[in-house]
């Protein structure tokens, strides 16, 4: 029995959700409208404020399923009231951050400085030059940008050098010994 499927999900006031056909769910609400095409063979029901997901038999795939649709709907509703964000630092001597209008400049130790266009939905702050900010309303897009940034220069287990999540632990060890 899936437990996070069974859980019942409380619409707050000012969010709107529209199931259109093809199981297609639509939430809008104060930080903009965001949209997901859920399994067609589950059941989505609103009553009174409280949307629930049910799924139609007990097979593998729909059991499978449940929870994932309950939990698609559930952060496209956090995401349109409250938003999510990550926190990267960036740690190395000369490595830094900076904003130039829509773009994001960073410094990393390479010989060019490299530039990144904000994707639409997103939203990147730099309140300190080894500091920033992704924010928007759509989990998985502000998740890949935020992996995406990581990704040129990954925290090194020597020195620490690179760009880690803000909750991130870096394992360090010891480097070489001399005679």
């Amino acid at each position: 029995m899936s437990r996070i499927g069974l859980k019942p999900i409380n619409i707050p006031s000012g969010v709107e959700i529209k199931i259109s056909e093809n199981n297609v769910v639509e939430v809008k609400g104060p930080k903009g409208l965001l949209s997901e095409s859920i399994s067609p063979d589950m059941e989505i029901k609103i009553d009174d404020g409280v949307l629930t997901v049910e799924r139609p038999t007990e097979n593998k795939r729909h059991r499978s399923l449940h929870g994932l649709s309950r939990t698609l709907i559930a952060n496209m509703i956090e995401g349109v009231t409250e938003g999510y964000t990550k926190t990267l630092e960036i740690e190395g001597t000369g490595y830094r951050a900076a904003k130039q209008g829509k773009k994001l400049v960073l410094n990393l130790g390479f010989s060019h400085p490299i530039e990144l266009e904000d994707p639409n939905g997103i939203e990147v702050e730099v309140p300190a030059a080894n500091k920033i900010i992704v924010k928007g309303s759509n989990k998985q897009q502000v998740g890949n940008y935020a992996a995406v940034i990581r990704a040129f220069r990954k925290p090194e287990p020597y020195k620490g050098k690179g760009v880690r999540y803000s909750d991130e632990v870096v394992r360090r060890k010891v480097g070489k010994t001399g005679k």
